[in-house]
């Protein structure tokens, strides 16, 4: 503030010693008297209100001047464009100027009605200004200015943008922000608004949680895309050639309760565990019938092929040699039934870390059908857990679109497992356990992307999550074993943390653009569709957390309290609960996991 004063003070002096100089005057001239920086929010200080951006967000640090600059961060297909449409004069000079950081960052203009400009850096480890010049045609009265950077490069920031000349022919001040924001309808995935008009307005912008999502010509408009019995917030502003204006009062609405989808028998918060039921480890075999009530479904681990190809799975009991306190045939279906009984629900897990399942053709498809079918018939499960790990999913090079899958290894498992719903009907239970690379990494990267390169199992599992869910129970997306992943707002999330799984769950619930193809939406899943995987203990796998960045977890998520610095696009009270690897290593951390959950939901 000191140091903005004093440079007043010395503009001033000049402009009065200039003035005391015969000849001379403040301006040079009548036109230089009316320009005018015609950008709208160019030091970003209103978040991204005024701005178009594919992959951008605001941050706090580091900036140039204020306290917020603009960060965009381009992937493989998506340069990170951010664009803004301002009313200019035609045959009017104007000067485009910006600060960025950055490697390979531009600044530009088009439409110009001349010659469209950009300026450029390689590389700007700190901040670097980037300056262009250009004259509007003499029809010109819109030009868009823009900063992009360039393909898989990493972030970049800018600041401070400026378009210096003439002010446009518009209504001269933004209109008054909207009143009388009210919801209209509201469904499971949709809620519909309304406003009243405001004089001088040519259109709204929508906002949903503070995110522009939508902008509109008339005084309504439905915000689709939403999860089931979740709560949101709205606000609405009103545009025209001069702006922006503020934003109107918040309204919330909370979306209904969504279809079924085998979900109806589990209670509203579920707690999941894999049970080692063909093998021992350093965690102990851990009988059926010992694992405690609180656990509303157990995943027999593993279900495995007798070669990668076959589609032939086996689910091989661990042998008494192995696990000397095995449980009998008899006493392991005695103890299904038992847990049955008792609310629970007994699955088969098909796959883990060395169950690698490629069903690469119709007859791979129709033996997994078979196979599988033979497992839950004769321990008499519940239903089916997909834990295809490691080789099991990838995309060929021209499968690109998640929703039209090519792929023989996707397409055929995504008929095995219709085939197996359809078998046996609306109570057969469906989880999946993916990895953070099949899924959440795919907002970054899709298969070998469109110029080839990338590996090919980047968000291989979207299209059989999409294909299925319908028909999917949960999906608890193992948050551990993983690398760091890119959230919605743009920035890597690393374990460790409430904030990894925070940011990895917003991703399943607010839906999230494909390889970043605005045009190519994986649409939200419902909250009483997801459960949290975590590990059980610091030997059970990477990324273990304490129960109190569980605690945070679940708060931020169910009720929007005890947040960190990622920011959720919703709140969601439905959310299913939590998974985990596993019974038996929560059974030798002393339950750790269990009571963290039970004292969570009661």
């Amino acid at each position: 503030m000191e140091r903005a004063r004093r440079t007043r003070s010395v503009l001033a002096a000049l402009t009065a010693a200039l003035l005391a100089v015969p000849g001379i005057t403040a301006l040079s001239s009548a036109a230089r008297a009316a320009d005018a920086d015609v950008a709208a929010n160019g030091g970003f200080e209103s978040g991204l209100t005024g701005w178009t951006c594919t992959a951008g967000t605001t941050v706090n640090a580091p900036v140039h001047s204020g306290s917020s600059a603009l960060q965009a961060t381009p992937s493989g297909s998506d340069n990170a464009r951010c664009s803004q449409t301002v009313t200019v004069q035609p045959n009017a000079q104007y000067t485009l100027s910006g600060y960025v950081r950055g490697s390979y960052v531009y600044l530009g203009a088009t439409g110009t009605g001349t010659t469209d400009v950009s300026a450029w850096t390689q590389s700007a480890p700190d901040w670097q200004k980037l300056s262009t010049t250009f004259r509007t045609g003499a029809a010109t009265t819109k030009v868009t200015i823009h900063t992009h950077g360039w393909y898989g490069t990493g972030a970049y920031q800018a600041d401070d943008i400026t378009l210096v000349g003439p002010g446009g022919s518009g209504t001269g001040q933004p209109p008054a922000a909207p009143a009388g924001l009210r919801t209209a309808s509201v469904t499971s995935s949709s809620v519909g608004l309304s406003w009243s008009a405001v004089t001088g307005a040519t259109g709204y912008a929508v906002y949903r949680d503070g995110a522009r999502v939508q902008t509109v010509t008339g005084t309504s408009a439905t915000v689709s895309g939403l999860a089931a019995a979740t709560a949101y917030s709205f606000q609405v502003t009103a545009l025209n050639d001069a702006g922006e204006s503020a934003r109107s009062a918040t309204v919330t609405a909370t979306t209904t309760a969504g279809p079924g989808g085998g979900t109806s028998d589990l209670p509203p918060h579920a707690l999941v565990g894999y049970l080692h039921a063909s093998f021992a480890n350093g965690a102990g075999y851990t009988r059926l019938a010992d694992v405690p009530d609180s656990w509303d479904v157990i995943d027999l681990a593993f279900g495995e092929p007798t070669s990668v190809t076959s589609g032939d799975i086996r689910f091989r009991r661990c042998p008494v040699t192995e696990c000397p306190n095995v449980e009998s045939d008899a006493e392991f279906k005695a103890a299904v039934k038992a847990k049955q009984a008792a609310g629970k629900k007994v699955l088969i897990s098909i796959g883990g870390q060395n169950g690698q399942v490629q069903l690469t053709t119709a007859a791979a498809r129709d033996t997994f059908v078979s196979s599988v079918s033979d497992i839950i018939d004769t321990y008499g499960l519940d239903g089916l857990d997909i834990d295809f790990e490691g080789h099991s999913l990838s995309l060929n090079p021209n499968d690109t679109d998640f929703k039209n899958p090519t792929t023989p290894v996707i397409v055929n498992l995504i008929s095995a497992l219709k085939t197996l719903k359809a078998k046996y009907g609306a109570k057969f239970v469906l989880t999946m356990a993916p990895e953070t690379f099949f899924v959440q990494n795919g907002y970054q990267y899709y298969g070998t992307g469109k110029w080839g390169g990338q590996d090919p199992r980047c968000g291989a599992y979207l299209p059989v999550i999409h294909a299925l869910r319908d028909d999917l129970t949960l999906l608890h997306v193992q948050d551990y074993n993983s690398g760091p992943i890119m959230g919605l707002d743009n920035q890597y999330h690393s374990m460790g943390g409430a904030d990894f799984h925070i940011a990895m769950t917003d991703m399943l619930l607010t839906g999230f653009p494909v390889a970043g193809d605005q045009n190519n939406v994986f649409p939200p899943l419902r909250p009483d569709q997801v459960a949290i995987g975590m590990p059980a203990s610091t030997n059970a796998g990477n990324g273990h957390v304490s129960p109190a960045e569980v605690t945070k977890t679940l708060d931020c998520l169910t009720k929007k309290t005890n947040c960190g610095s990622y920011a959720t696009h919703g709140t969601w009270p439905a959310l299913r609960g939590l998974m985990t690897w596993s019974v038996n290593w929560d059974r030798y951390a002393n339950w750790e996991f269990q009571k963290t959950f039970d004292a969570y939901f009661g």
